[in-house]
């Protein structure tokens, strides 16, 4: 078979980090996998400047940068498995994320996923039967390991195979961090982000943005994202809206993503803010 590798999912957070160095610890080959969608706080442009590309660098693993695009947004408009506190599917986002790292496997020659997810950090996603749900309806059950909480989790390939030692593993449980910061101060990780600090669907104002777009604008694509991270929104009508740029930057931004069929607006002889009409609008 060669030498044994795993596909690590990661965050940018301590939790993800900690879970590929616990494997990298045990002589495997880790190849990290980050995915981008529409509501990512980075994209390819920027990616160099995220935690994940920085956590990935401390660890010294190869990371691969995965946007997912329209096939994620379907996901935003119709989840499965309903929503979080704002307008977050997190239960289908992690299942296509894990379907899309199955799909790394046979790319990488890889054979098991690894995920820095803990039995009960997180009241959605992070439930012990929610965890085996996910793994079933993305067609990997047995194949994903969750070395932060292994030891309180069924056995996965890896374990039952030999190329993972299971006593090596932890069985952490519940909201707090504490072992996770002296793990980190053991393996001497520093380049980690705050937990839930990359998914814009997370954050209450920005989800109330989102779910204006599903009610008003059920067939909204990547570019009305996009515009959604500038300027103030002003919905004028049930097919309409106004977005105003509060500056200079913003105002550049906001024209760039102009769309046949928009109609910019400008202020003439004096600086001011640029406006963006999109939709049915009256002459």
């Amino acid at each position: 078979m060669g030498k044994i590798k795993a596909i690590a999912l990661i965050s940018g957070g301590l939790d993800s980090a900690l879970s590929a160095k616990i494997i990298q610890t045990q002589g495997l080959e880790v190849i990290g996998v980050h995915f981008l969608t529409p509501f990512s706080k980075y994209n390819l442009e920027n990616f160099e400047k995220s935690p994940a590309h920085h956590s990935a660098q401390e660890l010294g693993i190869e990371l691969i940068a995965k946007p997912l695009g329209e096939e994620f947004l379907q996901i935003v408009k119709n989840p499965k498995f309903g929503y979080g506190k704002s307008i977050n599917p997190c239960i289908d986002c992690r299942i296509l994320e894990l379907k899309k790292a199955g799909e790394l496997l046979k790319e990488k020659n890889a054979q098991f996923i690894i995920t820095g997810e803990v039995v009960g950090q997180r009241p959605m996603s992070q439930r012990r039967e929610t965890i085996k749900l996910i793994d079933k309806e993305s067609g990997l059950s047995g194949v994903v390991l969750r070395p932060l909480s292994a030891k309180i989790l069924s056995p996965t390939l890896a374990e039952e195979k030999g190329w993972v030692d299971r006593d090596k593993l932890y069985g952490i449980a519940g909201r707090s961090r504490k072992v996770q910061f002296e793990l980190a101060k053991k393996f001497g990780l520093k380049e980690f982000s705050t937990p839930a600090g990359g998914c814009l669907l997370t954050e209450e104002s920005f989800g109330k943005k989102v779910q204006d777009l599903i009610t008003h604008q059920p067939d909204f694509g990547v570019n009305d994202v996009q515009l959604l991270n500038w300027g103030r929104h002003f919905r004028i009508s049930a097919q309409a809206k106004l977005v105003v740029g509060k500056n200079d930057k913003e105002n550049k931004k906001i024209t760039s993503l102009a769309q046949k069929g928009d109609w910019l607006i400008h202020t003439e002889n004096i600086p001011g803010p640029a406006g963006l009409l999109r939709g049915k609008v009256r002459e």
